[in-house]
């Protein structure tokens, strides 16, 4: 079960990233949806970190 939800995380770190990437490449990004953005990416990626082995 952890393996999926691992997957589950990886592809929403990903999809964030895209995001991300297309906020970032608009004429006028917004700071906020930016901001929101990484938050989110640093909270999922500080969840993965908790499977990594250490």
């Amino acid at each position: 079960m952890a393996t999926s939800h691992i997957t589950a995380l990886e592809t929403k770190h990903a999809n964030l990233e895209a995001k991300l990437h297309d906020e970032l490449n608009r004429p006028a990004p917004d700071d906020v949806a930016v901001h929101a953005l990484k938050k989110q990416k640093l909270r999922i990626k500080e969840e993965l970190a908790q499977y990594s082995p250490a």
